[in-house]
């Protein structure tokens, strides 16, 4: 309800905003916060590091998903088709065709294009995991 003054012959309204209940809420809401913040235990997030690996990838084998779903493993120049039952026994195998030790230093990088849907390559990347091949990342295109 707006405040009524008395002046001269006539009763008129005050058409102005009463800031004080506004300054006093906005200072206590302040004072809660300076007392509660202190209290408050900041939470440890650990993030993801990228950095260079100890020692590059002795044979980098790249899995290619097309935009019909079928898989291409290509091993430097030399390409193969394959199946998805067929994809861990043949990274095996190529994996094997070396010692044990370059083996395990060989990583397996999946490439597939855009239009290809996200729960096709998640079904690439976990038969390879399954079958218990150490390194599998995914490609990835910039764009310009």
């Amino acid at each position: 309800m707006p405040a009524v003054t008395h002046r001269g012959r006539g009763r008129r309204t005050i058409n102005e905003i009463n800031m004080v209940p506004f300054i006093d809420v906005m200072l206590v809401l302040l004072i809660i916060f300076m007392v509660t913040a202190p209290l408050i235990t900041p939470s440890m997030i650990d993030l993801p590091s990228v950095g260079k690996a100890s020692r590059q990838p002795d044979q980098i084998i790249q899995i290619i998903l097309g935009k019909n779903e079928s898989l291409e493993m290509k091993i430097k120049d030399k390409s193969t088709s394959l199946a998805l039952k067929d994809l861990a026994t043949t990274v095996k195998s190529a994996q094997g065709a070396r010692e044990s030790a370059a083996a395990a230093n060989s990583a397996v990088v999946i490439s597939a294009d855009k239009n290809v849907k996200y729960e096709s390559v998640v079904k690439v990347m976990d038969t390879l995991q399954r079958a218990g091949i150490q390194r599998v990342g995914l490609s990835v295109q910039l764009a310009n």
